[in-house]
């Protein structure tokens, strides 16, 4: 009986420590080696944990909410025998390297067969074999290439190398034969001689190695109720990334309740304040109350905006890139900007700081909270180099890989509560920023075109200010400028 202790792994990110959220295990319960034990949160993000044991828990070694050093034994597990190789600690993305079964050693003056459970066995010199020990041979070949191709025990969410080599050498049918100094990889099966009984065939589902997801993919497909095993992988060596998953949930959102919950039988629910909620409660305190807040608003028929979208959706330019009515939104802001540039300013008791740059902030609720991150210096980009920005700061945020870093030297925000099916609101400041606008959903609507009603889709815009810095005139050619690209793409020409 072996008693083996799992220590608090580094998932990474270089931090040092971890909340233990909740244990999916319990004192006694049998696991499996990659079964999901803990969910612990970094400071960043939400991680499921696996076991790198197969066995019986013996102990948890820490308690839930308690926060612990990256290193620290959180869980004892009690076995016969350890199941493949732990993974690494510091590196999790690592995989296991396989168990080796050696062969005959060279130069050694009997063969040896295949390794069980560690020990070999002899096995005297071949004689002719018969048509019968050939088939036995032929089977047992079989055996060891299924046992070859076994997937190893690792870290949950990289799984073995793909395309791993062979770690057995087959059998030579010549006695004598100087053994390889290299491992060939297995040999296809070849086609049984008359008379021959058909080998064992490696059943399908051994021949397919383990789901490869990172954990935050596992944690998006777990909101979205998506079988990881029905998901077609398109990432590197197999691995199915956080696209693959949206597009198995055809338009399934992490945001969205899919089912009504039955009432608690909990009268309260009591929720400590911390992490990346604290964070906020402070921020949006501090902001509301210490800038006055204005807001403005106008309708837009973005008619013309979609139309632009559309096509350059079909762009070979914008090939594999997402675009949306939110690319063009952030460039219409940016050329806004450079039209009323007290917008994008910060204020303090002794100067107003006008920004010649932007560093665009757009607005990412996640699992976890909402968090800003920007774009850096978006005033420079061109149309394709900020549909590719906005797309990798809205995969990094949903993920929780959003670094402080990301989300530091805003100048103004752009929140686009469209999605969530809302025609506009009033959003608070971003601290350090003296505007932030808010995009609403775009749906058609009866517009007057000509003096004739016709269906066109329609958005509306709403904007907050700091009325310290900016006065309601500059607030409203801003918004105007916002609404006329809006309006007609082919402003952003000019």
């Amino acid at each position: 009986m072996t008693d083996s202790q799992f220590n608090l792994p580094d998932v990474g990110e270089g931090l040092t420590e971890a909340e233990i959220v909740s244990w999916k295990v319990g004192p006694g319960d049998a696991v499996s080696v990659n079964q999901v034990i803990v969910e612990i949160e970094t400071a960043k993000s939400l991680v499921e944990l696996p076991s790198p044991y197969s066995g019986t828990v013996s102990g948890l070694l820490v308690q839930e909410g308690d926060t612990v050093d990256v290193g620290t034994p959180i869980i004892s597990i009690s076995s016969e025998s350890r199941v493949g190789v732990e993974a690494p600690l510091a590196t999790p993305a690592q995989a296991a390297m396989p168990l080796e079964a050696t062969m005959a050693v060279p130069g050694s003056s009997a063969a040896t067969g295949p390794v069980v459970a560690g020990v070999p066995h002899e096995q005297p010199a071949p004689a002719a074999p018969t048509e019968a020990e050939d088939a036995a041979a032929d089977a047992a070949a079989s055996v060891s290439r299924e046992a070859d191709e076994k997937p190893q025990a690792v870290l949950v969410g990289y799984g073995t190398r793909s395309g791993a080599p062979a770690t057995r050498r087959r059998r030579s049918d010549t006695a004598g034969a100087a053994a390889p100094t290299t491992r060939p990889a297995p040999a296809a099966p070849t086609a049984p001689r008359a008379g021959q009984p058909t080998p064992r065939s490696v059943p399908l589902a051994q021949s397919v190695g383990p789901i490869i997801a990172k954990p935050p993919v596992r944690k998006l497909a777990k909101d979205l109720a998506v079988d990881l095993a029905t998901v077609t992988a398109t990432g590197l060596l197999g691995e199915i990334t956080r696209d693959d998953v949206v597009r198995h949930a055809s338009q399934a959102s992490v945001f969205k309740n899919l089912e009504t919950p039955e009432w608690s039988p909990e009268r309260e629910e009591r929720i400590p304040v911390k992490g990346v909620r604290k964070a906020i409660a402070q921020a949006m305190v501090s902001s509301k109350f210490s800038a006055p807040h204005v807001s403005v608003f106008v309708d837009v028929d973005a008619t013309r905006t979609m139309e632009f979208v559309k096509r350059l959706k079909t762009s070979t330019d914008f090939a594999g890139v997402k675009v949306s009515p939110l690319l063009i939104m952030a460039k219409a802001m940016i050329w806004a900007v450079r039209r009323n540039p007290t917008v994008n300013s910060s204020w303090s008791d002794s100067e107003i700081v006008v920004r010649h740059y932007v560093n665009l902030g757009v607005a990412a609720a996640t699992p976890r909270g909402l968090i800003v991150p920007n774009v850096k210096e978006a005033q420079s980009m061109s149309l394709l180099q900020l549909a590719q920005a906005l797309e990798q700061l809205t995969i990094t945020a949903r993920d929780g890989r959003t670094s402080p870093a990301e989300m530091a030297n805003g100048t103004i925000t752009l929140t686009n509560i469209g999605v969530f099916g809302m025609d506009t609101g009033t959003p608070i400041l971003n601290p350090g920023e003296v505007a932030i606008v808010a995009l609403g959903t775009i749906k058609q609507k009866p517009w007057v075109v000509d003096g004739e009603v016709r269906p066109r889709f329609v958005t509306t815009v709403g904007a907050s200010f700091d009325h310290r810095v900016v006065d309601g005139d500059v607030a409203s050619r801003f918004v105007a400028d916002v609404a006329s690209v809006l309006e007609e793409p082919a402003l952003l020409l000019d």
